[in-house]
């Protein structure tokens, strides 16, 4: 595993396999906080297929409060020096709206960021890119955690967050990150309601302002178990892939998902449809 030496290669949509190392995340919280734990899925999610893995220490679910900044750092630095030593391991992007953990867990190792806070809390993330020549992924977001899912409102949600997205990634460029480095992430289920959510995705190609790259993160969001009357976290993966292969479809190119396995899987066919044959 070598930062440095990392690009994206977009010849074909990529996966983003997601390690929550927390003990509270809304779908998987404890199961891999242990750093074994982690380590080992870390494994399952690259022999299923995973081009990125995605390590985060803080929960961002609905209501959630921040981990402290050292605590944070504690919980990734040992994962990040297990996976150095992992034959065959992809990048590995740290989920940290935080310049001094983004700075610390690059020089570990990692290979890539993904702020949710698009730098709205510490711009120096943008510098921590832009210095390591790494991507980063810039998120929309209506408040913050604790509060988003209070009562979000937009006048038009397309527009809105299209314009936010714009804004960030013009910061970011400013501040040194290549355009090429700038991947948007539309944030699905922060700060938004159900309808919010299937709006943007019914929109997707209106959502991205031109020329940058595309993330979707929807994998197993609630609005998924509103649609299918209630079903839990767990049961969501197969709605995950069917929404994960729309977005694609729908000009995204990168989808962070907890089951990689299906998701690689509707990749598949998706590939398959949009050749018009079986093979490439």
């Amino acid at each position: 595993m070598d930062g440095r030496s990392f690009t994206l290669d977009f010849s074909r949509p990529l996966i983003m396999g997601i390690i929550n190392v927390t003990p509270d995340s809304f779908s998987d919280g404890g199961k891999w906080f242990d750093p074994e734990k982690a380590v080992a899925r870390a494994r399952e999610l690259m022999e299923d297929g995973a081009d990125i893995l995605d390590l985060g220490a803080e929960t961002t679910r609905p209501g959630s409060e921040p981990t402290e900044e050292g605590e944070e750092w504690r919980r990734l630095l040992p994962v990040l020096e297990a996976l150095r030593h992992v034959p065959g391991c992809p990048p590995v992007s740290i989920d940290t709206y935080r310049f001094s953990t983004a700075a610390r867990c690059l020089v570990a190792g990692a290979s890539m960021l993904n702020d949710i806070y698009a730098g709205r809390k510490d711009k120096r993330i943008f510098r921590a890119a832009a210095d390591a020549g790494v991507p980063i992924v810039l998120m929309h977001m209506q408040g913050e955690p604790r509060t988003m899912q209070a009562q979000p409102h937009y006048n038009d949600v397309v527009s809105e967050v299209r314009e936010f997205l714009w804004e960030r990634a013009q910061d970011a460029e400013r501040l040194g990150v290549p355009k090429s480095n700038i991947i948007l992430d539309p944030g699905l289920g922060f700060g938004k309601t159900a309808d919010h959510n299937l709006t943007l995705l019914s929109r997707l190609p209106e959502v991205f302002p031109s020329g940058y790259r595309a993330m979707m993160a929807l994998s197993r969001k609630a609005f998924l178990g509103k649609i299918l009357g209630g079903a839990p976290p767990e049961e969501r993966d197969l709605a995950t892939a069917v929404a994960s292969a729309v977005s694609i479809l729908k000009g995204a190119q990168i989808i962070r998902v907890h089951d990689v396995r299906s998701a690689r899987d509707a990749l598949k066919v998706v590939s398959a449809i949009q050749r018009g044959k079986t093979e490439a």
